[in-house]
């Protein structure tokens, strides 16, 4: 990985979320007994059909790119109006995600009586309901929007920390991890929902500026403990960082982190998945196979195994099934032109493809 993350790495991010994603959708809910019985003693190994084609994405990567949409148009707002509310912006985003499964955002109707604008929201592809969660669909339906002060609910569902990748790609470093609790909370409002994805978002800033894995985790270790209730995200961490250098990698390995439906439990299997491999197909692969939301993990593993090996070392068979490869691609191009700025990054001329609100 360079000294800072070119655009190739970007691009591994994003993209190696979505093949994490759509390679652990088709096993989600099957225990490890019955995901070796349907593709053999190896487990699943690669984009595979289910109720949806090979290489379809989940609500997981609809959400991240939403996020992302989101944070580029908080930055464009900001750049040319001087003040911007990044969650905000992103919540306005969320309420776009929300139209695409055929819902509608009570607090945001006022403002979208002529439609919902943006590039995003006019993919048809983006239309397909892909079981989205349900903490996130009744949050966003809400009066209100959650805050770390004001929580919509006492949820710690995977659903804040799987969607939080972007925020790691454009945040500047001493904000990632607290802009990430911060969008997190729009939905999530247990410790352990937002703060893992606060963990996640710092570690992938870490990444991005050239940090190696071990010394990014030390890093978002520290801010997560200047934050009340981080211990179940703390032993979760420590738990899978000690794993990773105990024994052989495993799906029975993975197991012993938990089923990956709550927040701290995704994120600890998709940080154990990267710890213990060599590879982004050896990450993500193990980040799918185990009897739980398998999907969530995985995704999570291929964002980190993405921004650290490039997108070239993924398997160009899984980019080519990819469902919106190009879709994806482009999102992680205009965060890095976003994050990078100079002459390829003018607020003036991206308002209209994300117009600032």
């Amino acid at each position: 990985m360079p000294a800072s993350a070119d655009v190739t790495h970007f691009r591994g991010c994003l993209l190696g979320g979505a093949v994490g994603d759509a390679l652990g959708a088709p096993v989600e809910f099957m225990t490890l007994e019955q995901i070796r019985g349907r593709f053999g003693r190896l487990g699943v190994t690669g984009l595979e059909g289910g109720t949806c084609p090979a290489g379809s994405i989940t609500d997981d990567t609809q959400m991240t790119l939403f996020t992302a949409e989101g944070l580029l148009r908080a930055q464009v707002r900001g750049a040319l109006k001087g003040i911007v509310h990044p969650p905000s912006v992103v919540d306005h985003a969320y309420a776009r995600w929300l139209h695409t499964q055929g819902e509608h955002s009570p607090r945001w109707a006022k403002w979208n009586t002529d439609g919902y604008d943006g590039w995003l929201v006019g993919l048809q592809e983006l239309h397909v309901r892909r079981a989205p969660g349900r903490t996130c669909l009744s949050a966003l339906n809400a009066e209100r929007a959650g805050t770390l002060e004001r929580p919509l609910n006492d949820s710690k569902g995977c659903g804040g920390v799987m969607r939080i990748a972007p925020v790691g790609l454009l945040a500047p470093r001493d904000r990632a991890f607290s802009l990430g609790v911060e969008i997190a909370s729009l939905t999530h409002g247990h410790a352990s929902g937002h703060l893992a994805a606060g963990f996640l978002a710092s570690v992938i800033a870490a990444l991005r500026d050239g940090d190696q894995l071990d010394t990014a985790l030390d890093g978002a270790t520290e801010e997560l403990e200047g934050y009340d209730g981080c211990e179940e995200t703390r032993i979760a961490v420590s738990a899978a960082r000690r794993l990773a250098h105990t024994g052989a990698a495993s799906p029975e390995q993975v197991e012993r982190l938990g089923g990956g439906w709550v927040g701290e439990e995704a994120l600890a299997i998709g940080l154990y998945a990267v710890l213990a491999t060599r590879s982004f197909a050896e990450a993500v692969v193990l980040g799918a196979n185990h009897g739980g939301d398998s999907d969530s993990t995985a995704a999570i593993a291929g964002s980190l195994a993405g921004i650290i090996y490039g997108e070239g070392a993924i398997p160009p068979d899984w980019l080519g099934t990819l469902e919106l490869r190009d879709a994806i691609s482009r999102v992680a191009e205009d965060l890095h032109r976003a994050t990078h700025g100079g002459s390829g990054w003018d607020p003036e001329r991206e308002w209209d493809r994300y117009p600032g609100w």
